[in-house]
């Protein structure tokens, strides 16, 4: 990151123009995936060269896939080489899945049934991170899977055989977890079945469906037959909203902005951002664009407008956990008080994002109120700037960078390399926006 970028962020101004965000990470992630195990040539386009990406394209390179960058004229894709469903080859060394969750937990449920020896680890904040939630429905599959505390953190070792499908009912809400367990049920005999209490993002589901995967939503669950081959197809990434919370924030709270995000990804399973900030009062306008072939996307401009406070709890807050940090800029800036509860999945992400976000508002001289599963955040005019933690969480730095746009002084963000984990090129589009007042 430039330091004239970090330097710029701390001084009040209002964001203006149009704008086009990277590509969808959680989609990313797939789609390499599924790629690697269909049969012919995938292309990716507009994928997300963060981190995070970066992770799986290396392991899948590890194990024998041909992964090639073919970007060009602006455009970003991948050129992969698939050799379907048992086409990996043992990794000679340890798969390092870095900071990503998603890249250590969807990578096991695909590894369980390969009939290879593999490891994974990561980082020190993903090595603390609970894995004993995937483990313990794909032993229920006969996975053979090692890790410490019984498997619940990683390095995890994976002995890969011959696994079963079966009906899974998970007793939480979780994409990755899902997701883990469909990708094993394309390599287990038989049909494999997960239900979960409310709906997670589903982008496993859908890119099962354009990919001609034998796959069918019932009344008991989401099932797939394992064991089918399928052909790989040209996948178009749209942009990640996750990424636009933090825009959608700043032009919200910022007066006199006006922005406009580009090709954005509206999975109704993603929106919740959307419906919060909509109903905090937020004035974003919704352009449904003609939909990619698995996913819908749109336009969204969002102009500046004062915030009140609301309830989020329930499936709400479940669906906003990934926009937790920059919601509470939100909540910061509104009238009244914001509470949030239900949140409990926020202490075990990257970092402990409730009492992470708390300290850091604490510092900007915001009231906050912390709970076990959430917080209270009483709304101000007058921000200081301040010095902030981030662990390590990419979602802290941006929030708190996001924060820096309209603090009396800077915030002293201690670490922004992170931010490459999820959004490289975050600070350049800020300043873009910046640029055009």
């Amino acid at each position: 990151m430039r330091e004239l970028d970090r330097r710029d962020c701390s001084r009040k101004v209002s964001l203006r123009g149009a704008i086009r965000l990277p590509g969808d990470k959680s989609i990313t992630h797939r789609a390499v995936m599924l790629s690697a195990f269909g049969e012919g040539t995938a292309e990716i386009v507009g994928y997300l060269p963060s981190e995070d990406c970066e992770r799986t394209v290396a392991a899948f390179r590890a194990m024998g896939i041909s992964i090639i960058d073919t970007s060009s004229g602006g455009t970003l894709s991948l050129k992969i080489e698939g050799k379907g469903l048992r086409g990996l080859s043992e990794p000679k060394g340890v798969i390092d899945c870095g900071n990503s969750g998603t890249t250590m937990r969807l990578l096991t449920g695909l590894l369980a049934g390969q009939s290879f020896f593999s490891v994974l680890t990561g980082d020190a904040s993903l090595r603390q991170r609970p894995m004993g939630r995937i483990v313990a429905p794909l032993r229920c599959m006969g996975a053979e899977i090692m890790g410490r505390s019984g498997g619940d953190l990683a390095p995890l070792a994976i002995s890969g055989g011959m696994l079963s499908g079966t009906s899974i009912r998970l007793p939480f809400s979780s994409a990755q977890v899902k997701s883990a367990i469909l990708l094993a049920g394309l390599l287990a005999s038989g049909e494999t079945i997960v239900s979960e209490p409310g709906r997670s993002r589903d982008h496993t589901e859908r890119m099962f469906r354009y990919l001609g995967i034998q796959c069918e939503e019932k009344a008991e669950g989401f099932s797939v037959v394992g064991g089918r081959a399928f052909k790989n197809k040209r996948i178009e990434i749209p942009g990640d909203i996750s990424s636009a919370a933090f825009f959608l924030v700043a032009a919200t709270i910022l007066e006199g902005s006006e922005v406009k995000l580009k090709g954005v990804g509206i999975n109704p399973t993603r929106t919740g951002i959307l419906d919060v900030l909509q109903r905090m009062g937020a004035d974003i306008t919704i352009h449904p664009l003609s939909s990619s072939r698995h996913e819908p996307i749109a336009d969204l401009t969002v102009r500046s407008r004062p915030l009140r406070g609301i309830l989020i709890e329930g499936a709400l807050a479940a669906s906003v956990l990934d926009e937790f940090p920059v919601l509470c800029i939100a909540a910061a800036a509104a009238e009244g008080e914001t509470v949030i509860r239900n949140a409990q999945e926020l202490r075990v992400k990257e970092s402990d994002r409730i009492e992470t976000m708390a300290k850091a508002l604490r510092g900007m001289g915001i009231q906050v109120e912390t709970f076990s599963d959430g917080m209270k955040i009483r709304g101000s005019r007058q921000w200081r700037g301040t010095a902030c933690e981030t662990k390590g969480d990419h979602r802290i730095a941006m929030s708190m960078t996001v924060a820096g746009l309209r603090t009396d002084g800077e915030n002293e963000i201690d670490d922004m390399e992170c931010i490459n984990t999820s959004f490289p090129g975050f600070l350049d589009l800020l300043s873009e926006l910046r640029a055009n007042t």
